[in-house]
């Protein structure tokens, strides 16, 4: 990630999801104004507007380390743009973020959050006037533009005084959408009991406001603002949800929700303590959505998705679309197609009749209204999902490399047979991944923010599964360069 700022200076770079950077070493506030910038220079030129009539923008920020301030520096900039800028006035799920631009008929969104990366890392996620994520071409348009204008800024207090600064209250509308949302008269009568892990992000305490008033027993654990999240990323894969897995396995609750840092992604534990990935509750939402609440569309995965959903979708008789890695791949379907779900392998899942955006806390809310719905805890409907379709072992390794400057031919990757399977077929549009005749597959990826290869695989044994991922990180080993 370099800079356009100078010959020597890193360049600031989107990814699949956003920019994020290193707090304090890319993350400045010097850069975030540079980005902020580019954005309304976007935003002047693509969104012309009549005369005494202003490009409107909502901002919003999760819990992380000096989230609020960046945010606030954003609409600073945006005010001496002449752009009305909505702040919000608490740290929200992304989400509600996306919700408060459609909702309030806004031209973009922004959002400082750097969602599941580790705890020195923020970011910066754009969202379109639809509420889904900025698709290539807009967050190609604001890099170019980086370091092009010279950074303006108007103070926060004469912001707020002229109004070109509105702090406001966006999660009321996001919670009462989502009371009219769930079936709330069956929740109503539930006794249900909810374990929710908040992960110390935004999501924290809003599934409660969801469900004041209802029978759910609802409890809920990190929860409070801690902006190192005990020195991990919070991103809700098995390694980083030990202490709900344990709390569950004490039998005191009926499912366990899990949400990432900026609350737009979902994992879930059930009765006894088993963790639930987000691949199989792909496939629980696509079938409650059509079975129980009788709604119709396609079912949209990534290259990286689970082989399952080919037998759910081709059972439901509905069209299942694959994209690459990134929900705003997800995103652009949904507003484009009638999709009934649409989900990513890290948890973003998009629903029917929402704005084209994941939502970790809706999701979660489908999962208990499905146990309403079918009177039966999640296990034993995750049970018959598997009885019915097969159970796969999903698998990802996040190797860690020596330095994000290294050289790896993709076509290295390939192999003719895995561990004594044939390799029936190669998909290489985003990463590598190799699909065997018995359906087991091999799958390799670099991460865009962190010098990352991130490794997946699927099987229908536990053990080859971990057998492909041990193979996996071996042909990496063998065929990576580094720079000196």
């Amino acid at each position: 990630m370099t800079n356009n700022a100078g010959q020597g200076e890193k360049r600031i770079a989107f990814g699949t999801d956003g920019w994020r950077a290193v707090i304090a070493d890319d993350f400045t506030f010097v850069n975030l104004r540079k980005v902020a910038q580019a954005t309304a220079d976007y935003l002047k030129s693509d969104f012309p507007k009549p005369e005494g009539e202003n490009v409107r923008v909502c901002v919003g920020y999760d819990t992380r380390f000096l989230s609020a301030k960046f945010a606030q520096i954003v609409a600073e900039v945006l005010a001496a743009n002449d752009i009305s800028a909505v702040l919000s006035d608490r740290a929200v799920p992304t989400p509600a973020l996306s919700f408060a631009v459609k909702k309030r008929s806004l031209d973009l969104g922004v959002m400082i959050t750097a969602s599941h990366n580790p705890p020195e890392f923020n970011g910066y996620k754009i969202k379109n006037a639809q509420g889904g994520a900025a698709d290539v071409g807009v967050t190609r348009k604001v890099e170019s533009l980086i370091g092009q204008t010279e950074s303006k800024a108007k103070s926060f207090h004469d912001g707020v005084k002229d109004g070109s600064i509105n702090v406001a209250d966006i999660s009321k509308d996001y919670v009462a959408f989502l009371r009219s949302y769930i079936d709330l008269k069956a929740f109503k009568k539930a006794k249900f009991r909810v374990l929710l892990d908040a992960m110390y992000g935004s999501g924290n305490s809003y599934i409660a406001d969801v469900l004041k008033g209802t029978s759910i027993r609802l409890e809920l654990m990190r929860n409070e603002v801690n902006p190192w999240f005990e020195g991990r990323g919070p991103e809700p894969v098995e390694d980083n949800v030990q202490k709900i897995i344990r709390r569950m396995k004490e039998g005191k609750h009926d499912i366990g929700l899990i949400l990432d840092g900026d609350a737009d992604r979902i994992a879930a534990v059930d009765s006894e303590g088993e963790y639930i990935p987000p691949q199989k509750i792909l496939g629980l939402l696509a079938l409650h959505l059509r079975q129980d609440k009788k709604w119709d569309g396609g079912i949209v995965t990534t290259i990286a998705g689970t082989t399952m959903l080919e037998h759910i979708a081709a059972d439901l008789g509905l069209e299942l679309h694959e994209t690459p890695v990134g929900f705003k791949y997800i995103s652009n379907l949904m507003e484009t197609k009638n999709i009934l779900v649409g989900g990513e392998e890290a948890g973003g899942m998009g629903l029917k009749n929402y704005i084209p955006e994941r939502d970790g806390t809706l999701a979660g809310l489908m999962l208990v209204e499905m146990m309403l719905h079918r009177k039966k805890k999640i296990r034993r409907i995750l049970e018959e999902m598997e009885k019915k379709y097969g159970r796969y072992y999903y698998l990802r390794s996040d190797m860690k490399l020596r330095s994000k400057n290294y050289h790896l031919d993709a076509k290295q990757l390939r192999a003719d047979s895995l561990l004594g399977k044939k390799v029936v077929k190669v998909k290489d549009y985003d990463g590598t991944k190799l699909i065997c005749e018995d359906e087991s597959w091999l799958m390799f990826r670099a991460s865009g923010t962190e010098p990352k290869m991130r490794v997946y695989s699927e099987a229908k044994s536990l053990k080859r599964a971990k057998d492909l991922i041990a193979l996996g990180n071996k042909m990496v080993n063998a065929v990576i360069r580094y720079d000196v």
